[in-house]
């Protein structure tokens, strides 16, 4: 495993390039969380700077970046959230403060644009050239399944959260949940790469760890693994309750 651990540290690494502040975006349930804790581990090992990690989902009781907390700041990452009170929005502070600091910053935002209205504030910083705004497809979901539904989620996220269309790059990770097949996630990024090639580049893809192997070499974008840190015990590793 030395020679592709090595290789993500470089994907890493190019991706990151001169960049501090990292912003993932999307629609509800295409990753989001996953995804940002994980970038985060991984600006840990790739980079030579704090890291924070702002959870600032408030449209969802489950599925949070803040239930994996312990095993967030176990990596070495500062992590940062506010208690809401039952369905009050709860904005966390410090945001401003640490993203115009020499630091790492990833900001997990909550689910379409209802959980976009919370970096709103934001946007004259996040719009600056230090900061990358990912926005996370899911072909396996309602609305990442075409071109138009993309078109629409995207238009209103960026409504309300005043992001510039030229700071928007974009994260493939095709999954169907914990039981996804290797086969399913290459069917995913290649329907993915159809739909939105001919407008935008993909950055890079994401895969459960377990099937990178299987699937290493055989993307168009760069891979990262993926380690599952929001699973719940109701749920058994077959996805089944």
């Amino acid at each position: 495993m030395e020679q592709p651990k090595k290789e993500i540290v470089q994907t890493v690494r190019n991706l990151i390039s001169d960049k501090k502040n990292f912003v993932f975006v999307g629609e509800a349930g295409s990753g989001k969380s996953e995804i940002g804790i994980n970038f985060a581990k991984y600006l840990k090992e790739a980079g030579d700077k704090p890291v924070h990690f702002f959870d600032m989902d408030m449209t969802k009781p489950l599925f949070r970046s803040r239930d994996a907390r312990e095993s967030i700041e176990a990596l070495g990452i500062e992590f940062h959230h506010e208690k809401q009170f039952m369905d009050a929005p709860t904005l966390v502070g410090g945001v401003n403060k640490l993203l115009k600091e020499d630091c790492y910053v990833v900001l997990d935002v909550g689910g379409d644009h209802i959980g976009a209205r919370s970096i709103g504030g934001f946007a004259p910083k996040i719009n600056k050239d230090d900061t990358i705004v990912y926005y996370v497809l899911n072909a396996y979901r309602p609305w990442s399944s075409d071109i138009n539904h993309i078109d629409e989620t995207l238009a209103k996220i960026l409504g309300v959260s005043h992001i510039q269309l030229g700071k928007l790059h974009m994260v493939n990770n095709p999954n169907n949940g914990i039981t996804t097949t290797a086969e399913e996630f290459l069917e995913g990024c290649k329907k993915m790469s159809e739909m939105v090639s001919p407008y935008i580049a993909v950055d890079f893809a994401c895969v459960q760890e377990t099937l990178y192997e299987e699937v290493r070499g055989r993307t168009d974008a760069p891979l990262l693994p993926i380690h599952l840190y929001l699973t719940y015990p109701w749920l058994n590793m077959d996805g089944k309750k």
